[in-house]
């Protein structure tokens, strides 16, 4: 008998397997699951063998995020952090108190201010000039779709009142046509592509530090959102390879190539060549990222019926389509017959129905492939196409942390959707009972990381500590089991990882510990749960 070289024993065990069976022993070979069972599985332990003690904690698969910007959240980490507060002034203390500290700086930059901290959304530029005049200040917001600048960062930029709005993005101006100080989606670049780009080892040290966060959160595996320059934003793809060739990236990464939405198909045959460039060990880059709109809060996510504004009445805006849908369908359909995913950010309901326009004119052409397109975020979904993705094979790639109630939502988010859109939003529900499969994610830093806190939205429907609060569209919740799942299964599915993601013998033992069972409390104390321990093929990558 071949001894193991590691066996969990002595608690539950959540296969994660299509029928949810329960294990209590579990051994690991390699890096290899060996065995799954009961007390049959002790008999693999030897006298090397390491042994855990669950002592009724809970073992499940590592969870793997589907959406999620690594080296970005890694790298500002490191900048000004406004993340965590809604206050101007907080805000404002800290920008002030990060320039102090960083005088050597030529430029201030950060990110995490949330819209519902200013009137519109939009904050000023005079506010930033109050605490940082003599050097330029550029802060990305919550949701990366958007940009707060000083007065220097403008006029270094060169924007004034008659500078033209870009074609994927807009100038928020004062009366008299002056650039205010907010810019919206391709606005951003303007002045992005003036601040000092990061170096090759910045980037390798923001992975390294992401790694570290994400691993401690029970994360063995992602899908990179965007690998190439987008808005000013270096290139995070020497950072994976870096690593990979180090052998320091323990995580399994999958990276969606960035399509540059002001080119055409000519940008094909590059993407196969960086395909075959960027592949080593653990990372992969098999994907191909297009984002098709933009967000509702600045009004550029793409609806197939105008905006209102603030008294309800419809406005002439649409939103943004970034790519000409025609368009769309010609490029994935010649990316689908290349084996290549496509990653879609679809967040509209007419953006979700031009990618799925898009899918099925690949299905047409091409016949059905093992290319599991996806398409991330969904917050708006025509209800007539929620059967589409079961149809054609489309992923929903879920971010539930966005599916509750709070002031970015109340204020920014229904009162310019209408009450008949605003129900059709985050229809996790509906498109597990349309038959779709559900991939999950969190789209850091733009939101947490950390997807037991999305596992808990998913079910609550709530914000983690919301006590007493209204539950958004309760009959969109999920059960524990399909939300686990979907953090699980379903996004080593999306990753091409058909060995990850459930505990069977012959999978990777990419496992994680959790310090209880979360099935055994009631749903509103989910996100209490901690992670204990993360192992990558066998291999401990985190121990709290």
């Amino acid at each position: 008998m071949t001894h193991a070289d590691l066996v969990f024993t002595g608690g539950p065990v959540l296969t994660a397997d299509s029928a949810r069976t329960r294990a209590s022993s579990l051994a690991v070979t390699g890096e290899r699951i060996t065995a799954v069972g009961h007390d049959e599985v002790r008999e693999l332990i030897g006298p090397k063998t390491e042994v855990v003690d669950l002592r009724g904690r809970l073992l499940i698969p590592g969870f793997q995020d589907a959406h999620i910007h690594a080296v970005y959240g890694g790298s500002e980490l490191s900048e000004c952090d406004l993340t965590g507060t809604t206050g101007t002034d907080e805000y404002l203390r800290r920008i002030r108190e990060y320039a102090d500290a960083h005088p050597e700086r030529p430029w201030i930059t950060g990110s995490g201010w949330s819209l519902e901290s200013f009137q519109g959304g939009l904050p000023t530029r005079q506010l930033l000039d109050s605490v940082v005049a003599d050097r330029p200040v550029y802060l990305l917001n919550r949701d990366h779709h958007g940009a707060w600048a000083n007065t220097r960062a403008l006029e270094l930029a060169g924007l004034s009142r008659d500078t033209p709005d870009p074609a994927d993005g807009r100038i928020e101006r004062e009366p008299d046509g002056t650039p205010s100080g907010a810019l919206q989606e391709g606005a951003t670049g303007l002045v992005a592509r003036l601040v000092p780009p990061s170096t090759a080892a910045d980037r390798l040290n923001g992975l390294l530090r992401a790694q570290r966060l994400l691993h401690s959160l029970g994360i063995t595996g992602w899908q990179d959102a965007l690998l190439g320059v987008f808005n000013g934003q270096p290139d995070p793809s020497d950072a994976y390879l870096s690593a990979a060739r180090a052998g320091t990236l323990t995580a399994r990464v999958t990276g969606a190539l960035w399509w540059d939405r002001a080119r055409g198909a000519e940008q094909i045959p590059e993407l196969v060549e960086r395909r075959a460039e960027l592949r080593h060990g653990r990372f992969r880059a098999s994907s191909v990222k297009i984002m098709q709109d933009g967000i509702t809060e600045n009004f550029t996510a793409a609806m197939t019926s105008p905006y209102l504004d603030g008294c309800g009445c419809a406005t002439a805006n649409s939103g943004l389509s970034f790519v000409d849908p025609e368009a769309l369908r010609s490029y994935v359909t010649e990316l689908d017959a290349l084996d290549f995913q496509v990653h879609f950010h679809a967040l509209g309901d007419r953006a979700v129905r031009e990618a799925l326009d898009a899918v099925e004119a690949a299905r047409t052409a091409n016949g059905r492939r093992g290319t599991r397109h996806h398409l991330a975020h969904l917050q708006v979904v025509h209800p007539s196409d929620l059967p589409r993705f079961a149809g054609l094979g489309a992923i929903a790639n879920i971010q539930p942390l966005w599916a509750a109630h709070e002031p970015q939502m109340d204020e920014l988010t229904i009162p310019f959707l209408g009450p008949e859109r605003a129900a059709w939003q985050y229809p996790f529900g509906d498109l597990l009972r349309a038959g779709a499969t559900l991939a999950a994610g969190s789209d850091w830093p733009v939101s947490s990381p950390d997807p037991i806190a999305g596992i808990h939205v998913a079910v609550n429907r709530t914000e983690p500590g919301a006590t007493g609060g209204r539950v958004f569209l309760p009959e969109q919740r999920l059960d524990l089991g399909t939300a686990l799942a979907a953090y699980t299964a379903g996004s080593a599915h999306v990753n091409g990882l058909d060995d990850a993601g459930s505990l069977r013998a012959g999978n990777l033992a990419d496992l994680v510990v959790l310090d209880r069972d979360v099935f055994d409390g009631p749903p509103e104390e989910i996100a209490e749960a901690r992670v204990l321990q993360t192992y990558v093929g066998g291999e401990l990558v985190h121990s709290a």
